[in-house]
This record gives C-alpha cells, structure tokens and sequence, in this order.
C-alpha cells in the first residue's frame, strides 16, 4: 500500500466549518517512515532509527545521516539529562545498520573528549564488550599520544598562546619565527642591521643640509663607521656604499679642527653625488628586504620545522640585532616574552604536548599526524620508524585487529592543561579543515569527517576570556562557515547552549534538545529552531532523562523522542549514592597515596577494566 506523503508545513491555514479528520496508522506509518525500501536514497529518505515515540511506542524515530551530519548539528542539555548517552548512541547505531545490506567501512569521527567518557562507548570492557569493535576499530589517543607537533602552528596560534604585546613584541617575535622557519630556506638573508641603516640615512639628510654638521661627522664618526659597516657579516652586496663612503671620507682631509669647531668646506658635489646614489642603494635594499619579507612571511605560517629552544636562545637575539636602533631598550622590551617562552619549554605539562622538546625534524611528521589523528595511520605505517606517532600506534593497536582504518578516533582531553587546551584543539581543527581545502576538485567532499565537540563551551565559547578572541573559536567557526565545501561536519555536544558561539550554532541545521531549565537556554533555542512550534518546546524543562526534542533539516518533523540506549554507555553515570554509602568503609579505597602520586606527575590512575 503506498502511504500518503507528509509535508511539515501549513500551505493553507484551516477556516471555520472545515472536516478535520482523525490521524490514523496509516498516518503515522508515514510520519514516522515506517514503509519498507528495498533500497534507500541516502539523499532524501528518513531510515536510520535513534529511538522511539514515548506517544507511540510502536514507532521508531528516525533521522537522515546525510543530513544531520552534513549540515552541522547540536546536542544540547542540562548536566545528567543524557547527552553523553545521546552522543554515543547516534554514532553507534550508524555502525550498526545495514545501508542496503552493507556496513560502513570507512567513516570518520574525530571525537574531542573533554572528560574521558567515550572510550568506554566505543572499546567497550570486559563486562560490556563493543559488539562492532573489530569494525569499528577505534582509537584512542590519552596523554602519552596526545602530541601535536608546536611547528605545525601560524602565527595566529604562537601569538594566541604567547601574548606578546603589539607595539613592540610582536615585531620580533613575528621576526624571530621568520628566522627559525627559514633558517634551512635558501630565501633567508643576513639583513644589514637596523642601526646601520639608520646612520645612513642620517649621513644623507645632513648631506643634503650642506652644514656644520655633515662636516662633523666626516671629521669625527665617518671613518670609524665606515670600517665597521665594511666588516658587517651580511648576505647583501654593500660594495657600492662602501665606496661612497670612502669617497665621503676623502674630504675629511679639507677640514680641520679647532677647539670644539670644524674648519674648512667640502666639495658641494661629493655631498650631492653621496646623497642621490646613497639614496639610490637604500631603496634597491628595501625593495629586496620587502621582497625577501613577503616571501619569509609565507613561510611564517607553513608547518615547517624549527628548534623551540634556538628561537629562544639564537633567532631572537638575531631579530633583536636587526632591528636594535635605541641601545638595550629593545632587549628590555622582549625580555619578558622571551621568560614566557623559556616557562613553556621549562613546564612539562605544556612542553609535552606540543612537542617543544623536540630537536631532531621527524620525516613526514605532517603526514603522519593528519593520518594519525584521521585514523588512518595504517596508510602511511612503516614497521622501520621510531617516531612518536607511530610507537604509539604499535603500542595501542590490538595484535588480533589487522593494521585497518580506525573508524573513530577518540583525542582524551581530560589531563591536558587549561592553557594549551584552545590553542591544541584549534590547531587540529584547522590542520584538518586545510588538509581537506587541498583536494583536488574532483576529490573534494570523498572523505566525509565528523569533528565531535563534547562540552564544546570549552572550544567555542561566546565571551572572550581574555582579551583576545579564542583561537578555537576562530577555528571552528571557520569550519561552519565552510567546513561543509571539504565534507567536514561539526557535531557539538553542552549543556549551556546561550554560551557557545552563535556563529556556530546558527549554522547548525539539526538540534537533539534534551532538558533545559535555565530559561535563557530555553530562550535561546526557541531563537534558533523556527521549525519546531512552542507547544514541543515547552516540554523542555520537564524532558525525563534519555528523552529529547529533536528537530531540524535531519527529521521529517519536530518530534519527541526517547533516544536508543547506548552499548556500551560512556562512563558518565550517575553516581548512586545510597548503594555506595551502605557498603563497609575500605581500607583500600580511595588509594590516597596512589592517587597522589600519579596526580603529581600530571597523570591517572586508570580503574577501568581493560577491554
């Protein structure tokens, strides 16, 4: 029997006296997309179930993935109202059906987990097995993999992490970076320091000025400047001014001194000839310094390697020299920079998980990192090398489980400091977003990728904390600008959603909301979701746990749902207070020192069961 077709608008609003008809199976058959296909169109047709009706429990709902994910969507809840649960459950009930007898073999989720809750989801324990891990084949990524490479980072990202002030700071900093990127480049120059530069012009303007004090300074300062200029370590040709200084320094035997008095005149036409051909090499060095520049700032942002600590201690103090026109102030003025990056190299909770340690380049490291956090490693896996990727790929992939693609990768995010977290979250956002913007025409969109942000309020918040945009922010807001021309979907999970970015947000298409009771969060997501009528959105501050409104381009219509269990549930239950507090106090629990001791060395202690 073919069943009626359902529209979610009102074309024509009812008038008085019209029939109105009772809602029937047939009805509900088609609301909820319950005819059998003998093939689906992935495009267009509503067929992956996520949960049932609580009206009508005979009723699966369900959603198109194509367009949930395709669009951007957002999980959104008060604290115990299940989104964790939520979050697992629609990922895994895409690995459990059958998309016209097949199973997906290779998707793409990059999961961002705040908490530490979804390894359990996806890995399962030995009481609670993964039923598709050998499918699946997910990989987590805790503290000792969670290594992404501080070369890989633009300018946006140093200047984000480090702070360095406008005026003065920056100039070198951007300097120094540029000298480090550079230094194995063909490109980079020994330019002719500041100070140098600086006299020059000095010496011309008082050639100009034909007075005493051109006259001084041949008598007193231009032959001692003229042998230092001569000795000045550089890649540029000074032969030319060398010249015209020592034709300048000629007329020094015209003159004579006499108490604090120069004596004597010099040749108006030497004066003039100095100052039109000095004038003439100054300007072919700026354009080849401007040139030079423009190609070094290019470099700036590549992911180039570079050693953290010769920044510091080598290629500032050459941007210094460069620039230095004013005695040591300069050197005072960065000094304090300069302590904020040796802190970072000097703290191993931030030096470790950018990698600043790092001395020795690591061959194709970008290669490997994409594939590594993209899961998949296995693509550019050799058994020969030694890098950090891939020991720990060999120590964390399951000897049983043939070296494959990992379906889901899972990055920990719980033990990584507060002050790297934005500018790692970031950084890996956008090395996948220009990784993607590089396919060629014809590839763009094949390899479809889920960035999954948990408690994204810690990644894409409103307000500035500081008083620079986060750099997260930025990133991921990019990435709902135009992720979706590369074929990358956001998929964000909070429980405050008036906090997060509504750049982002508004560029989501479908919403699950579970129960929210604050009432600008209510307020906010009836601002959003125009499609779902007030009657629906009323529910949501008494939404029981694991129900939810899900609304938007991925549903045929604004329903309530009762979402599918998650198996296995991230390990983010609700503690049961009363069972625990009646069993007999242990001497065991908690292991204090334990604890303790693992907390002082930044780690955990793992007691879940190994999978």
């Amino acid at each position: 029997m073919l069943l009626p077709r359902i529209f979610a608008t009102v074309p024509n609003y009812p008038i008085l006296d019209n029939p109105v008809w009772y809602v029937i199976r047939e009805d509900l058959d088609a609301i909820f997309d319950q005819q059998p296909k003998d093939n689906i169109n992935f495009s267009e047709d509503y067929y992956l179930p996520i949960g049932t009706s609580p009206s009508f429990t005979d009723y699966k709902i369900k959603i198109n993935p194509d367009k949930f994910f395709g669009k951007h969507s957002a999980i959104l809840g008060n604290t115990g109202s299940g989104k964790s649960c939520t979050f697992a459950s629609i990922i895994q009930s895409l690995f459990n059906f059958k998309y016209n007898g097949r199973l997906l073999q290779s998707a793409h989720f990059v999961v961002f987990d705040t908490n530490g809750e979804y390894k359990q989801a996806f890995m399962g324990t030995k009481e609670v097995p993964y039923a598709k891990l050998k499918e699946v084949n997910p990989f987590h990524i805790d503290k000792d993999g969670l290594k992404v490479p501080f070369w890989f980072m633009n300018f946006a990202d140093f200047d984000y992490l480090f702070t360095p002030t406008a005026g003065t700071q920056t100039p070198i900093f951007k300097r120094a970076l540029s000298l480090s990127k550079n230094q194995s480049s063909s490109i980079i120059k020994r330019n002719i320091p500041q100070t140098y530069i600086s006299k020059l012009e000095i010496i011309r303007n008082e050639c100009l000025a034909n007075d005493f004090k051109i006259k001084n300074t041949i008598y007193s300062e231009l032959e001692e400047f003229t042998n230092e200029f001569s000795s000045l370590d550089t890649d540029f040709d000074k032969n030319n001014i060398v010249s015209l200084l020592q034709k300048l320094c000629g007329e020094k035997s015209k003159l004579s001194k006499n108490g604090a008095y120069v004596n004597g005149s010099v040749s108006s036409k030497v004066l003039s000839e100095f100052s039109e051909n000095i004038e003439k090499e100054l300007s072919t060095y700026n354009q080849t310094i401007r040139s030079q520049e423009t190609a070094e700032e290019r470099n700036i942002d590549l992911p180039i390697f570079f050693n953290f600590k010769e920044l510091i201690d080598r290629f500032f103090e050459e941007a210094i020299i460069e620039q230095e026109n004013t005695g040591n102030k300069l050197r005072e003025f960065v000094s304090t920079l300069r302590l904020r990056l040796q802190s970072y190299l000097g703290d191993e909770r931030l030096c470790q998980p950018l990698m600043m340690y790092q001395t020795v380049e690591i061959e194709n490291s970008l290669a490997k990192f994409i594939a590594f956090i993209l899961g998949d490693f296995c693509k550019v896996y050799s058994q020969d090398d030694d890098d950090v990727f891939t020991l720990f790929y060999n120590n964390n992939t399951k000897t049983d489980i043939p070296k494959k693609v990992s379906q889901v990768t899972i990055i920990d995010m719980s033990l990584l400091p507060f002050d790297v977290l934005e500018t790692i979250t970031g950084l890996i956002g956008r090395l996948i977003l220009e990784f993607t913007s590089r396919f060629s025409e014809e590839e763009r969109g094949k390899m479809p990728i889920v960035i999954a942000l948990e408690e994204a309020q810690n990644y894409i918040p409103e307000r500035n904390r500081g008083d620079k945009e986060s750099i997260s922010k930025k990133v991921f807001e990019r990435i709902a600008r135009e992720g979706r021309k590369y074929g990358i979907s956001l998929l964000i999970s909070s429980q405050r959603p008036s906090e997060l970015s509504k750049t982002v947000l508004s560029q989501c298409n479908s919403f699950v909301v579970h129960r929210l009771q604050n009432p600008d969060d209510q307020t906010y997501v009836r601002q959003l979701v125009s499609a779902a009528n007030n009657d629906i959105l009323q529910q949501l501050p008494i939404l029981p746990q694991q129900h939810a409104i899900i609304m938007g381009d991925a549903v045929r219509t604004p329903v309530q749902v009762r979402m599918n269990t998650a198996n296995p549930k991230p390990n983010s239950n609700n503690p049961k207070f009363i069972e625990n507090w009646l069993k007999n106090p242990s001497d065991a629990f908690p292991a204090y020192k334990d604890i303790a001791k693992a907390w002082e060395k930044g780690e955990k202690i793992n007691t879940n069961n190994k999978e």
